[in-house]
């Protein structure tokens, strides 16, 4: 399991990258700070996922381009930061900044960030509207994996921010679902197939509430309520024909259930059961789980 995530803010100058981070760390806002503020290391217990956060700072300028290249090549995440207030620096997204890190050989998760709600008109604040500039980036690059706003100056949204940028290195999208085509990837399917097939210790096809329940307790440590598994049940009864009997949940069943915790945003979820279960990043087995010491 990973120990360590390093976040790294990009984009234009004058756009409030040193703002967000020291909004973070200071809980105000702090005018008048330096161009680029020193790297911030976040120890693990702060942030509840158990890894050690870096975040750092970057400029924009020709005579600093050496340094940025340095920090894009050892990110784990990229935040390309643009101010809502100045649509040249949201437009250099797809024409610079996603070209740039490609250029260089990158292939991490990429979230957008709309600095400066504050100076924009709230006529314009409309989850629509911001679906509609955003879809279009994120069906040509792949690696963008979701846009937060936020305004440093007023505290919206920061720890927002970061929360995300972690969340994408941690519970990374692109492994488990095509957002273009909305389906979970074969690889991915394959994977939930045979974890359904171990968990299904009677071999008939149909996980049972004990099944469910030793699965719980494996993943999560903790059984479901009668209640709560009839819940379940039910969300998978009213969504999918064949998702579940009068004995249990179906294969089909257990395969919609991961589609719409993914779908839902709730990464974390699909990916607690895969990594129990002795799966990577890349979806292949870990070697410390076909070969344990």
């Amino acid at each position: 399991m990973r120990r360590d995530v390093r976040i790294l803010l990009v984009g234009d100058d004058q756009i409030g990258k040193s703002t967000l981070v020291t909004s973070l760390i200071k809980e105000t806002f702090v005018p008048n700070i330096q161009h680029v503020v020193p790297e911030v290391t976040i120890p693990p217990e702060v942030t509840g996922d158990n890894v050690t956060t870096y975040i750092v700072d970057s400029s924009a300028r020709l005579e600093n381009r050496g340094q940025l290249e340095a920090e894009i090549r050892k990110a784990d995440v990229i935040c390309i930061v643009y101010a809502v207030n100045v649509p040249e620096t949201f437009e250099r997204i797809p024409s610079f900044w996603l070209p740039y890190i490609r250029s260089l050989g990158r292939n991490v998760p990429v979230v957008l960030v709309g600095n400066k709600i504050d100076l924009r008109g709230k006529d314009n604040l409309t989850n629509e509207r911001l679906k509609t500039e955003v879809m279009p980036i994120m069906d040509e690059f792949k690696e963008v994996e979701t846009c937060v706003e936020c305004s440093a100056k007023e505290l919206l949204n920061v720890s927002e921010v970061f929360y995300f940028a972690q969340k994408a290195v941690l519970h990374p999208t692109a492994p488990l679902y095509d957002s273009r085509e909305h389906v979970m990837k074969p690889a991915c399917i394959e994977a939930l197939k045979r974890i359904f097939k171990l968990c299904d210790t009677d071999k008939d096809g149909i996980l049972n509430d004990e099944e469910l329940n030793e699965f719980q307790r494996k993943c999560f440590n903790s059984p479901l309520q009668q209640q709560e598994l009839e819940g379940v049940k039910n969300v998978v009864r009213e969504n999918s024909t064949d998702g579940v009997n009068e004995n249990g949940l179906t294969e089909s069943g257990f395969l919609f259930l991961h589609k719409l915790f993914i779908q839902r945003g709730r990464l974390e979820t699909t990916w607690t059961v895969l990594r129990k279960f002795g799966y990577g990043d890349d979806l292949s087995l870990r070697e410390d789980f076909l070969y344990p010491q």
